[in-house]
């Protein structure tokens, strides 16, 4: 499978088989994740497992994890975060978020479901599984086998702008 055609048949899964993810799959997973780029190679991503029936309940109290039978907690360390020193902006959700898609496609190519959850309580989330004040929860990232038919790859053709409303040569145009 090319890259594009990957990229092409991950969706969002919103129904899972009751099925438990395997530790080897699992390993590529947390893998993909743990060679993605970050700003200046801080490395600054910490991702709990949750897979276990009282860590997911937990877990349902601070978002709606339609019964995925595992989710990584990906978190950002603040104490290890590259800073932009000319607005001393911190690449924390930047650098959440490219670990978080490469684990995400990783497991679409291992034949598994992804849902990145944005909506969540942070505080239930600390509250629940302990978080460190310096780790900042960015996202949950659900993980199993899709129940249902997928969505079809041809999708994109109608659900997604055209490049011409995305991209710009040189300059963007008066908005």
């Amino acid at each position: 499978m090319t890259f594009s055609e990957l990229a092409k048949t991950r969706y969002s899964v919103r129904n899972y088989e009751a099925k438990a993810v395997e530790d080897e799959k699992l390993l590529q997973i947390l893998e993909a994740g743990r060679v993605a780029p970050t700003a200046a190679n801080k490395q600054p991503q910490r991702i709990l497992v949750v897979r276990e029936q009282e860590g997911l309940e937990k877990l349902k109290k601070a978002a709606n994890i339609f019964n995925a039978p595992m989710a990584l907690i990906i978190c950002g360390d603040r104490k290890n975060v590259w800073v932009r020193p000319f607005d001393q902006h911190d690449m924390i959700d930047v650098d959440a978020s490219i670990v978080t898609d490469h684990i995400m496609l990783q497991a679409t190519e291992l034949g598994l479901g992804t849902l990145w959850i944005a909506y969540f309580n942070p505080q239930v989330l600390r509250d629940a599984f302990q978080i460190p004040e310096q780790l900042e929860p960015v996202s949950i990232l659900l993980l199993g086998y899709a129940a249902g038919a997928p969505k079809s790859p041809d999708r994109h053709v109608t659900e997604r702008k055209n490049l011409n409303e995305t991209v710009f040569y040189e300059n963007f145009p008066a908005l």
